[in-house]
């Protein structure tokens, strides 16, 4: 019986972080359990990769041994297990943090980093969601969506998170052609100021199944006559991704 109250807890705790990160006092008043309970509860779920810390003594969130196990493509193999060489190799020709998301409706969800070794690192957003019109990834993925889709976004409000934020229709549309186009999407402080990122949509069986990206501060990131060559070097490996996925699913 107290395995079983135990399981119970630990999904209460799940539950809880799939709302946002928490530290062990506000996850212990959100279950209704004492601290000290989280807290070894915390310590197993680590354990199996369910959850992960993002920093020594700060808050939890939900780790990628959930998608490793819901995520999961034909041989066991998740996205995010598939992804993660290519981030990697990203993250090593770039130099900045790389990063994997899906859309969740009209939102972006991120479900992988792999930093880099820059003394100054940009916040991981692993486990987080952004407006899909806000973010690179979004765009990259909206651009080869259906116009069904895009007309979806406009109609339900591009509402502003920074300053730079698109908010018009009509311009969310011109974007979206120059994506195509190019095949990658930059942006800079539409989501978070002082952030520049490019992104490029990874093709799977079923059409658009994720992006993968590359972030960095505004003020090295990126190199302005190194641009064009990064951004292929994403589309690069998104394609790579994207025929190891088709590979999976037949």
């Amino acid at each position: 019986m107290a395995g079983v109250q135990s399981i119970e807890r630990a999904f209460w705790i799940l539950r809880a972080l799939a709302q946002q990160p928490s530290g062990v006092t506000e996850l212990a008043k959100q279950v209704g359990l004492p601290k000290s309970t989280v807290a070894r509860l915390l310590g197993a779920l680590e354990s199996e990769r369910a959850v992960e810390q993002l920093e020594s003594g700060g808050e939890y969130r939900l780790g990628i041994g959930l998608e490793e196990i819901t995520g999961g493509s034909q041989q066991g193999r998740s996205l995010v297990a598939v992804a993660r060489p290519f981030l990697i190799g990203l993250t090593e020709q770039i130099g900045e943090a790389s990063g994997l998301s899906n859309l969740d409706e009209h939102w972006v969800y991120f479900l992988d980093q792999v930093d880099g070794d820059n003394d100054v690192q940009v916040r991981d957003w692993t486990g987080e969601y952004a407006p899909i019109h806000t973010v690179p990834s979004g765009l990259a993925m909206l651009a080869f969506m259906d116009d069904s889709e895009v007309d979806a976004v406009i109609a339900g409000g591009l509402a502003p998170v920074t300053a730079l934020t698109i908010t018009v229709g009509e311009e969310l549309r011109e974007r979206l052609s120059l994506i195509r186009t190019a095949g990658y999407a930059w942006g800079s402080g539409e989501f978070a100021e002082g952030i520049c990122s490019v992104a490029a949509p990874v093709f799977g069986a079923n059409g658009v199944e994720a992006a993968l990206h590359v972030h960095g501060p505004e003020y090295r990131f990126p190199n302005p006559d190194d641009s064009h060559d990064i951004g292929l070097r994403v589309v690069e490996a998104a394609n790579g991704l994207g025929a190891q996925l088709c590979e999976y699913a037949d």
